[in-house]
């Protein structure tokens, strides 16, 4: 276990990684005590001082939740991060690509909840029960610490590679569409990079949210009313570059695009 004072170092190099887009060395080969739990405490500290400055945190983002993802990283569990009002993108937007240090991009569904979710035990259905409607979303993964070797440790105190998030599409009501055979197609430049099926979170992508409702029960925390929740990815990370157009094409729930510049 790490102390107030480590914690605290750890959250100011991460926050100065953050403002010049580097990545700092990894975590668990400077800090081979350091826990989970110490890794969460991090990630709110980071949390805690984007309140403080005036951000609005939105929802939550859960990842590695799927087998693709936990292959291209390594790590078996899945984890949480914080999303900030500042990290939503809209439908065609054009990003500046050096906001961030390295952009990847992921096919998931958002969970927007009407009802808030407390754990401990909460089920698929209270997870249905609690969604207003779901919705196509990319998740920007950015990276402030080393990728190569990282563990589950690195990843938490990174705020779970959380850069941002760009929506679009259709709105559907959880129960107008199987949830589990929501599909996509992923594009980069006109050329198709990916596809991928979101039965591969957990068998149902709404499993995602129950996970996360009981998790940060574990923390003292819970969902909230209003919430946007990032459910997983079911395709692989795609790099990105400058001048790179990213398309998703969701069938019936319409599609995402942003170009990135």
């Amino acid at each position: 276990m790490l102390d107030k004072a480590q914690i605290t170092a750890i959250a100011d190099e991460l926050a100065e990684a953050d403002r010049t887009r580097t990545m700092i060395p990894l975590l668990t080969q400077r800090y081979p005590e350091m826990t989970v739990e110490d890794s969460y405490a991090v990630q709110n500290e980071w949390m805690r001082r984007g309140v403080a400055a005036g951000r609005r945190l939105v929802g939550r983002k859960i990842g590695l939740t799927s087998k693709v993802m936990q292959e291209a990283t390594g790590i078996t569990e899945p984890d949480y991060g914080a999303i900030f009002e500042d990290m939503i993108f809209e439908n065609g937007s054009v990003i500046e690509h050096d906001r961030f240090s390295s952009v990847r991009i992921e096919v998931e569904l958002a969970f927007v909840l009407k009802d808030e979710l407390k754990g401990p035990n909460v089920t698929i259905f209270d997870v249905l029960r609690a969604t207003e409607y779901v919705v196509p979303a990319l998740e920007i993964l950015d990276s402030r610490i080393e990728m190569k070797g990282r563990t589950i440790v690195d990843t938490i105190s990174d705020n779970a590679a959380m850069g941002a998030m760009v929506y679009g599409g259709n709105p559907v009501a959880p129960d107008a569409v199987d949830l589990r055979w929501i599909s996509a197609l992923l594009y980069r430049n006109e050329t198709i990079e990916d596809t991928g099926v979101a039965a591969a979170v957990l068998n149902h992508p709404a499993m995602g949210v129950a996970w996360l409702a009981n998790k940060l029960h574990a923390h003292d925390d819970h969902l909230s009313a209003g919430d946007i929740i990032l459910a997983g990815s079911f395709t692989k990370p795609m790099w990105v570059y400058p001048g790179d157009t990213v398309h998703a094409d969701y069938g019936d729930l319409g599609a995402i695009t942003c170009r990135f510049v």
